[in-house]
């Protein structure tokens, strides 16, 4: 670990997060570690590698992710960035042009993104999103699982290289559906015949609307 880290307690006061520097990756996975501690790794890492390889939780199986996107009307993006070079932005211009989905962006530091209005917070959209897709790190998904029950929404879809086991099964309790380290756009693609045999990061980004 660098010697810029440092360790602070959670609100219970037994469990100590180990931070990193703020020059790393925004995809970092929070682990938990076997003396109590979970820290934020790069996922491909041969640390966060050997973790994932212990995980315990499991997610809907493909059947039921294929359910959950066939049955959305709404999504909304958090952490949505107007900069190009994000995979939030590449994963909102699929979203928009690629589906029927209507699509709203989150975030309180822009004012528009991709076209669109973005929005402070879940709490200020037009209506209840169906999906919240989530694009922060992993040590902030259990704030997001707040706002996303604060908002009313049902299901949180925390996208690929995103892991926080804990926020996981912190978020089935609160009644939500959850989706973790999954790509909405590559299961989209997947289930509804858009996705190249080369995957997402051909660069390609179809206007070709699928049917749900």
């Amino acid at each position: 670990m660098s010697t810029a880290a440092s360790d602070s307690a959670n609100s219970t006061g037994d469990v100590k997060t180990v931070r990193l520097p703020n020059n790393l990756p925004d995809n970092l996975e929070t682990v938990r570690l076997p003396n109590g501690l979970s820290c934020d790794l790069p996922p491909d890492s041969a640390l966060a590698k050997l973790l994932r390889s212990q995980r315990t939780w499991t997610g809907p199986d493909a059947k039921a992710r294929k359910k959950i996107l066939d049955a959305a009307r709404s999504i909304a993006i958090v952490g949505a960035s107007p900069n190009p070079a994000r995979s939030s932005y590449f994963v909102g211009t699929y979203l928009q042009q690629s589906s029927n989905y209507r699509v709203y962006f989150v975030n309180p530091n822009a004012h528009e993104i991709l076209g669109e209005r973005a929005y402070p917070d879940l709490t200020s959209l037009p209506e209840v999103p169906d999906i919240v897709v989530v694009f922060r790190r992993g040590s902030d998904i259990p704030q997001v699982v707040d706002e996303v029950v604060a908002a009313g929404a049902k299901t949180i879809w925390v996208q690929l290289g995103i892991w926080n086991e804990e926020a996981a099964y912190y978020g089935e309790k609160q009644k939500l559906t959850v989706v973790m380290d999954r790509c909405i756009k590559v299961e989209h693609a997947r289930f509804h015949g858009g996705l190249h045999l080369l995957g997402f990061d051909t660069g390609q980004i179809t206007a070709r609307k699928t049917a749900r």
